[in-house]
């Protein structure tokens, strides 16, 4: 008979709602350490079974749900999973998200596909001692050329696992141009960001486009600079890409190039831009907002939401009458209502009457769990700013 967990009687667990995750303060005993990486039984106090998951006493989120049946985490049940969440998706572009996690029972696993390339991240115990079986799986459904183990996260350190980033055939990825969304970008997958390239954003650079037309454009953290690239070919009067990193620059500075779009891009921290004195009244007619996650904890949510206001601030008091902001966070500490609070906050300093033209979620290939906020963690508003 499979180990089990019992939650403590005077503890209210998200998990008697839905949610997928057990933490280690919910329930009465932890397991032997014997038991890390493997599936265990959840059950509430009262002895009623929860669901099957896998467990690691190491790990603040000691037990993750599988299943709310009896189910064995082998290749079977891999392939299960992974057959379901292609069907999810269905026949679509050759550049997306393939699995997103606990939303495609598959905790701490996240697959996304460059043409005949995958990059697969595994950030749980259980999922990194399987992922022998998981590589089969993916090459047995998906057929790709390659797969990528972007498996140097640090939050894989939570879970006790190493940092590495290897190949399924030993061999280098190397670098090469990759088509999405009508552009060509010069992508490492091996050793660039996350798993190469922000797929959440894919459908936002083309609704942000659509405002682009003989506006001014900044684009604000704009990495390898795919909304600029989207904003120049759809008639921007002018397209300048921000980032702090050189290397993104530099790569958004070639990919325009081969695009043959006119678009600028500069070095620079984005909140001293804003904040330099020489930049006298400068105003564009359109920014975009699409930083990093300022808060990677809930601890430093206080903090992040001061950042998320006087980023917003400044793009506000920055543009034209009738101005359009696009403004994201990629935070999943942060809710809608605490996003939606810092822009009525930024409107009110900023002294600008501020309407929703649309709302911004992450894309169909990013299913979110209603049971879990945590899947969903992209969110943004296009606003006009008058």
């Amino acid at each position: 008979m499979p180990a089990s967990l019992k939650l403590k009687s005077n503890v209210k667990a998200r998990v008697l709602t839905g949610h997928p995750w057990v933490f280690a303060n919910e329930v009465e005993v932890l397991l032997a350490p014997e038991h890390d990486g493997e599936v265990v039984e959840c059950r509430d106090r009262t002895g009623r079974f929860l669901g099957s998951g896998i467990y690691n006493s190491r790990s603040q989120i000691c037990w993750r749900r599988l299943s709310r049946e009896a189910v064995t985490l082998d290749e079977a049940y891999l392939h299960g999973a992974v057959k379901r969440a292609l069907a999810r998706r269905g026949a679509g572009a050759a550049t997306r998200r393939l699995v997103w996690s606990e939303s495609d029972d598959l905790p701490g696993v996240v697959v996304d596909q460059f043409g005949d390339a995958l990059v697969v991240q595994i950030q749980t115990l259980a999922m990194d001692k399987r992922r022998d079986e998981i590589g089969r799986v993916l090459m047995e459904l998906v057929k790709p050329a390659e797969i990528i183990f972007r498996n140097d996260a640090t939050i894989r350190r939570l879970e006790g696992l190493g940092q590495e980033v290897t190949t399924l055939s030993g061999n280098a990825w190397e670098p090469r141009w990759v088509k999405i969304d009508g552009f060509e970008y010069w992508l490492d997958l091996q050793n660039g960001q996350k798993t190469g390239f922000y797929l959440d954003q894919r459908t936002q650079h083309v609704v942000v486009s659509r405002y682009a037309a003989g506006r001014r454009v900044l684009d604000a953290f704009c990495n390898q600079g795919p909304f600029a690239l989207h904003c120049a070919k759809a008639g921007a009067a002018s397209v300048l890409g921000l980032d702090s990193a050189e290397d993104a620059i530099g790569q958004a500075k070639r990919n325009a190039e081969r695009a043959g779009v006119k678009a600028d891009f500069a070095v620079a921290n984005v909140f001293d831009f804003f904040n330099a004195p020489e930049r006298g009244d400068d105003t564009w007619d359109m920014i975009v907002l699409d930083p990093p996650p300022f808060a990677k904890s809930k601890s430093a949510l206080e903090g992040a939401l001061r950042g998320y206001k006087e980023i917003n601030l400044r793009a506000m008091q920055r543009l034209t009458p009738g101005g359009i902001l696009a403004t994201y966070t990629c935070s999943h500490h942060m809710q809608d209502a605490e996003l939606r609070e810092v822009l009525a906050e930024a409107a009110a300093d900023a002294k600008r009457r501020v309407q929703v033209m649309q709302f911004c979620h992450q894309p169909p290939d990013h299913p979110v769990l209603v049971t879990m906020p945590e899947s969903e963690y992209l969110r943004g508003y296009i606003l006009r700013v008058e």
